[in-house]
């Protein structure tokens, strides 16, 4: 498998070529994730004792539990932190720079990349109420989380 070229359009998406064939292996749990919070139909994995968490988790995190519950995505977040990203991976070199940030979604936090402000605004700050969603990056067509401000 190569460093360069393999990767499908979707997040997860790993390309291996065996032969003449070509493979994907999906991201089972997160790639649905994502299919759901784009359609505006984002989950949370809920444990026996409340606490949330994210898929493709099997397991409650705190309990050892297998008994996990989807609950709706809170429509709205804050944001936690965040950072100006001007040197960007390879993945991301055509969309620097960007602003990474941690939302905070009630039993859960998302990490995504924050839109719709400018990266060096002064507008972007803890608390800013943000949606989840999902849209490609720049470099090469990869489905990722992203925050509107609200």
């Amino acid at each position: 498998m190569s460093d360069e070229g393999d990767r499908g359009g979707e997040t997860g998406d790993r390309g291996c070529e065996t032969g003449d064939r070509e493979h994907r292996i999906a991201n089972t749990g997160f790639d649905e994730w994502l299919d759901a919070l784009a359609a505006g139909e984002g989950f949370y994995l809920e444990g026996p004792e409340g606490d949330g968490s994210l898929p493709p988790r099997r397991v409650d995190p705190h309990t050892g539990s297998t008994d996990l519950e989807e609950q709706p995505l809170p429509d709205v977040g804050a944001v936690e932190t965040f950072t100006v990203v001007h040197v960007a991976s390879p993945e991301f070199v055509d969309d620097a720079p960007y602003v990474t940030a941690v939302a905070d979604f009630g039993p859960v936090q998302l990490t995504g990349v924050l839109r719709g402000v400018e990266p060096e605004d002064d507008a972007i700050g803890l608390g800013m109420e943000v949606e989840p969603t999902v849209e490609r990056r720049e470099t090469d067509d990869a489905r990722i989380v992203v925050f509107r401000p609200v």
